[in-house]
């Protein structure tokens, strides 16, 4: 059964509103009743409607006032405004500042459902082509994946195969290896491309935060909860639900989400009745989930659930060959983005050796920043040379890095020194994984708790800037 829709009355009349609001609760609204202009204001700042429907005249200002505030607040809310016959130029006037409808006084019962019906028909139609046209913009397809190696067409293969099923998909492999681009690659390829994808990443969510997020909070569950609010498996409702990060959802979160995913239902914090929910969930991470396991981190019926298809993505230094398409491609993309457009530049044969001997720690996404860094730095060339390469990319021994900083003729603070150049490293590794410090701890080559004290460290001399 779907959830009741919110909706606004608002009219000064106590027997006509009474029995309004009775007929609109059979219809599957959850009616909230205001007098006067001013009540339905106060209702309007704590609450998003669906529907407002209120009358022009009331007895401390006009109706108009309300609509103006309803539509300010939620340009998507749906107002029916009231009036009496003579006040017809008044309604009029209401539809064209942005009432979507208006009904006269007395009025059947059965003319009010149309005027509802019709209105919401309308409202979900222009967020249905809001939405397919922000998907078309994206262009989230199979051409975003760009490859040519035999591990990469591996990937090709079962994508293709999987993504007509219902099946739950565990998207494995590095950081900046393209998982999400792999999960909006499965959703448009498969039956729900219509219908919505929608992302979470379950590490850039405080665990406070995140069951809410997922499952959605009625009004007052907790403290800042001033509305009814749908989570992720709502939004993603005949969709698809992509969790990112899934190894770093806590314990008592893990049981949930298993729930739901077995019982196709969830229920919204604050709110005991379950909400039936058709998603199809895409789970990607990083980490190994066997060892998690393993070590009692990560619940082992919930891996089994999600490891229905594993699709291992590879890291870019086991495709060197795949380096040249991609570059192409970025190159295109980011020079199509420049004003004016550069779509005419391209590497120097040095530069792309380089590129294709370096490691990529941070894969794809590292070598997009790079990319995107050199041609930056080579404003009106058409070449990019090996010069505005990083010099790790570039592969400058330790000797050649050192003769490009003299020692002063005064001395130098070493350590003072020696902690600006690890505030550089480390503030690019936290930039690259979203502030996650775990994740940076792996890039830099140390440990999570290793990191966290430099970064106290760091912030004794005064560099803590861009650490947090």
């Amino acid at each position: 059964m779907s959830q009741p829709r919110p909706l606004l009355l608002v009219d000064d009349e106590g027997a006509f509103r009474a029995g309004v609001a009775e007929w609109l609760s059979g219809q599957g609204f959850e009616v909230t009743q205001a007098s006067t202009v001013a009540e339905a204001l106060e209702r309007l700042e704590g609450f998003a409607y669906d529907v407002v429907l209120t009358d022009l005249r009331l007895p401390d200002g006009d109706g108009t006032l309300i609509l103006e505030a309803a539509r300010a607040r939620y340009p998507d809310i749906v107002v029916i405004v009231v009036t009496g016959h003579g006040s017809i130029r008044a309604a009029v006037d209401a539809i064209r500042q942005g009432a979507a409808d208006f009904v006269t006084k007395p009025f059947q019962l059965a003319e009010l459902d149309l005027a509802l019906e019709r209105a919401l028909e309308r409202s979900r139609l222009r967020a249905e082509n809001t939405y397919l046209r922000e998907q078309l913009r994206e262009r989230y397809r199979m051409d975003q994946l760009v490859g040519r190696s035999a591990a990469m067409q591996a990937v090709f293969e079962i994508v293709e195969t999987v993504a007509p099923t219902t099946s739950t998909i565990l998207i494995l492999g590095e950081t900046g290896t393209g998982k999400e681009l792999v999960a909006r690659a499965i959703h448009h390829l498969s039956p729900r491309a219509s219908e919505r994808f929608v992302a979470l990443n379950c590490s850039a969510i405080p665990e406070t935060l995140l069951e809410a997020e997922l499952f959605g909070h009625v009004k007052g569950a907790f403290t800042g909860a001033v509305a009814n609010r749908p989570g992720r498996f709502e939004v993603a409702h005949r969709g698809t639900l992509f969790l990112d990060e899934i190894g770093t959802m806590p314990m008592p979160l893990q049981a949930k989400l298993l729930r739901a995913l077995q019982q196709r239902e969830i229920e919204r914090i604050g709110e005991a009745r379950p909400v039936r929910v058709d998603v199809r969930v895409l789970a990607a991470t990083n980490a190994d989930l066997e060892s998690m396991v393993k070590q009692g981190t990560f619940r082992e019926d919930l891996y089994y659930r999600l490891n229905v298809i594993p699709v291992q993505l590879p890291p870019l230094r086991d495709r060197r060959d795949d380096v040249p398409l991609l570059v192409r491609d970025m190159l295109l993309r980011l020079g199509g983005q420049a004003v004016p457009p550069r779509t005419d530049v391209t590497f120097s044969q040095d530069a792309m050796r380089r590129l294709m001997a370096f490691d990529w720690p941070g894969n794809i996404r590292q070598l997009e920043n790079t990319v995107e860094r050199a041609l930056a730095l080579s404003p009106g060339r058409t070449q990019i040379d090996v010069n505005v390469l990083p010099p790790d990319v570039r592969g400058d021994r330790p000797d050649e890095r050192g003769a490009s900083l003299p020692l002063p003729e005064n001395g130098l603070d070493l350590e003072r020194e020696l902690a600006a150049i690890e505030h550089v490293y480390i503030a690019q590794a936290l930039a690259r994984t979203d502030q996650n410090r775990s994740r940076a701890a792996e890039l830099l080559g140390v440990k999570r708790t290793t990191l966290v004290e430099k970064i106290k460290r760091l912030e004794r001399f005064g560099l803590g800037s861009g650490l947090q």
